[in-house]
């Protein structure tokens, strides 16, 4: 079984060793990072399964670390962080993050969302879904690849992102209510906090748009979301 390499953002030494034995005694290869400006500095030379990563760091903040991975990477960016109101959370989410925890935070929950995050990460990264090529109007979807173009126009997403734009080109027909996005594209139990998706939604709409302007992504009132006609 291949090794998946994390890198732990953090700038609290006793923090940082604690993660990093946390997710060392379940068999992941950590790398510890104290700054975020020490965290560009590793990511621009070794390729990361995961970034577990503080937002209130020295150097580079942990928003600017995640606004300038998601320029060219799609690994699991898990945010842990003190920084726990409503429009934190948000933020980040919006900024790319997959997922949010906050601190203190419990030993077990860390590392039941890493194995959650790497675990829907591996699946994507092989291509689980057949690899086949999706179109719909404008909208072209390379599963094997993990790309996507709209009018031939390169479209860079994370991967929560573009599992959710394949679930709506696999179903072009279907309404996805938030329910079953989260469910299907988290892989866990819906609580029942549209923020999460919504956002997910609205930034993969942004980058679409941006790439060639029209509308992909359709709301239904009171029910959620399908591909536009």
């Amino acid at each position: 079984m291949e090794t998946c390499h994390i890198l732990v953002v953090e700038d609290d030494p006793d923090i940082n060793r604690l993660l990093c034995t946390i997710l060392e005694n379940a068999g992941y290869d950590c790398r510890p990072a104290y700054s975020g400006s020490e965290a560009q500095l590793w990511t621009q030379q070794y390729q990361y399964d995961l970034v577990l990563l503080d937002l209130m760091l020295p150097g580079l903040t942990g928003e600017e670390l995640i606004r300038e991975l998601r320029r060219k990477r799609t690994m699991p960016i898990l945010v842990l962080s003190a920084k726990a109101g409503l429009a934190d959370r948000v933020n980040v989410l919006r900024l790319g993050a997959d997922d949010f925890i906050p601190k203190p935070f419990d030993n077990d929950e860390v590392l039941a969302r890493v194995e959650a995050q790497l675990r829907r990460y591996k699946e994507f990264d092989r291509g689980g879904s057949g690899g086949q090529l999706l179109t719909h109007g404008a909208l072209a979807l390379d599963q094997e690849s993990m790309s996507v173009t709209v009018d031939g126009q390169p479209v860079n997403l994370t991967a929560r992102e573009f599992r959710i734009l394949e679930l709506l080109m696999v179903h072009p027909k279907k309404v996805f209510t938030r329910e079953q996005l989260y469910e299907q594209v988290w892989n866990g139990e819906y609580m029942g906090d549209d923020n999460t998706v919504n956002v997910h939604i609205s930034n993969l709409r942004a980058k679409l748009n941006k790439a060639c302007k029209g509308e992909y992504i359709k709301t239904v009132w009171g029910i959620g979301f399908k591909l536009a006609d």
